[in-house]
């Protein structure tokens, strides 16, 4: 499938009382594997289960419980990397990251630094029909997740929920490509889409399942061309990064207010210092949490507990062969098959659930008409009573059924919309309600004539007038229609009342 032809969105400037300022962005993605068990045991990962319930003993690291790669969670690790158009490394390596921390019962995670599984990569970001930024992906490791510390049950202890501990992640790592706050939200929009096509990872930031860590630096207008040029960092400004964000709304928000910290400090005439911080979305401002540790703070070494993923480029490409058809070559074909706009096509292929959905409304029938009544009057609908789509009461089959009836000139599509609001209050076969309840529409055209013949008798002024200004002839369409309690087809309407104004 051929992509559709982007341009790149310019790059936020930030005016400054110095000059004007450019931003930097780079993002470290945690997205949790989507897979019944965890990454080195056999415990559960589901959300939602008592405190502590979900933990084996090699996740609360009693003595001599050893590790077991879980293949399933490498498979799924793989098929992201493929969904993201990346290496695939066939040698990996699991090492050590060594602190200490109540949520974390070895005193280190098993994680990926030195030979992740997936090397660079790229997601193409939508901003607008036609316009789209290329990220570059540096890398995906898998590691183990930590537990969750909880501090708000008593005034003066803290619990440990151990049952994340274990959990398979995959840090998804940018370059730093990313140039305004928007795209940044973007981009891990656009990432969560492509996880939830692969199956990969739900994507619910609402449970943690998926979570942003935004590197955020700024530097003088120009200057990143240079850095671009040079691929060179000592170029960029100081960074600062921004931890756990899982909102869209938060990360825009707290990038905005970041850059123009940063800003403020460096007009000042003072230094960035390298640091991990914390939004604050009461406050609207990020505040320190630490100073930022670099790899050797950690101590890596290779876990010794663990042998190297070594993996056949046959299995590789087994997996590739299984891969779906992922959302740009979705929109694409969507654009060139059903000669529908790369907007309508970029809200069908949002999430993958609709996309099934309006495949299965569109099988055989036109495609336009398809996309129009998914888009504008069951996603309305929808998103009126605050339904999902796996919600929705009128079923593909159902809405496929109300459009065989428009093509097929039973009914009108004013009959349509009043058949569509039956079929999601009451359900049922759209045709067997439109036959059981007289709403066919009425196409003998010498019913219609005869419509049209008494309605210019009733009103021989009208007439005289429409004769001589042809745009009046509107009134009789809707005095016809009204006769016929809207059955009429309009069509053969507007054709008998031209005729006979002549």
């Amino acid at each position: 499938m051929t992509e559709l032809a982007y341009t790149e969105p310019k790059p936020k400037i930030i005016a400054g009382a110095t000059g004007d300022w450019e931003l930097v962005i780079g993002l470290e993605v945690h997205a949790q594997i989507a897979s019944n068990s965890k990454l080195f045991s056999g415990a559960s990962t589901k959300f939602g289960a008592e405190p502590n319930s979900n933990v084996s003993l090699v996740d609360a690291a009693m003595p001599g419980m050893l590790p077991v790669i879980n293949e399933y969670c490498v498979e799924q690790a793989v098929r992201t990397g493929l969904g993201l158009k990346a290496k695939i490394n066939l040698f990996s390596r699991f090492d050590r990251k060594n602190y200490f921390y109540p949520d974390l019962p070895q005193g280190y995670q098993i994680s990926q630094l030195y030979h992740p599984i997936v090397g660079e990569g790229e997601v193409l970001v939508d901003m607008e029909p036609g316009v789209a930024r290329r990220v570059r992906i540096e890398r995906i490791h898998m590691e183990q997740d930590a537990g969750k510390s909880v501090h708000d049950m008593d005034p003066e202890m803290s619990f440990v929920d151990f049952n994340r501990t274990g959990v398979a992640l995959m840090e998804i790592v940018s370059r730093p490509d990313i140039r305004g706050p928007e795209e940044a939200a973007e981009f891990v929009r656009k990432l969560r889409q492509i996880l939830r096509y692969l199956g990969t990872c739900d994507g619910n930031m609402q449970e943690g399942s998926m979570r942003a860590d935004v590197n955020v630096s700024v530097c003088k207008a120009g200057t990143y061309e240079k850095f671009r040029v040079a691929d060179d960092f000592s170029i960029l400004g100081t960074r600062c990064e921004i931890k756990n964000m899982n909102s869209m709304r938060f990360i825009v928000q707290a990038i905005d207010y970041e850059a123009k910290r940063q800003i403020a400090i460096l007009e000042d005439g003072g230094e960035i210092n390298q640091e991990t911080r914390l939004y604050d979305p009461v406050k609207g401002e990020t505040r320190s949490m630490r100073s930022k540790e670099e790899a050797h703070d950690y101590r890596y070494f290779p876990c010794p507990d663990l042998l190297p993923l070594e993996i056949e480029q046959a299995w590789v490409d087994d997996i590739q062969a299984g891969l779906p058809e992922l959302p740009d070559a979705k929109k694409a074909r969507f654009v060139s098959d059903f000669g529908m706009t790369e907007y309508d096509a970029g809200v069908l292929t949002a999430d993958v659930t609709s996309a099934s959905y309006f495949e299965k409304v569109a099988a055989g029938r036109d495609g336009k008409m398809a996309a129009n009544w998914v888009i504008n009057e069951l996603f309305g609908r929808l998103n009126k009573e605050g339904h999902a789509i796996t919600e929705s009461p009128v079923s593909a089959a159902q809405l496929g059924g109300i459009i065989d009836l428009i093509g097929s000139d039973a009914i009108s599509g004013k009959i349509a919309k009043e058949l569509f609001e039956i079929v999601w209050n009451e359900g049922g076969d759209p045709a067997e309600i439109v036959e059981t309840r007289g709403m066919k529409q009425v196409t003998d055209t010498g019913a219609i004539e005869t419509a049209v013949d008494e309605i210019f008798a009733a009103n021989p002024d009208k007439v005289a007038a429409a004769k001589e200004k042809p745009n009046m002839a509107g009134w009789f369409v809707g005095q016809v229609m009204k006769a016929t309690g809207g059955k009429a087809n309009p069509k053969a309407v507007n054709e008998i009342i031209r005729k006979k104004l002549g």
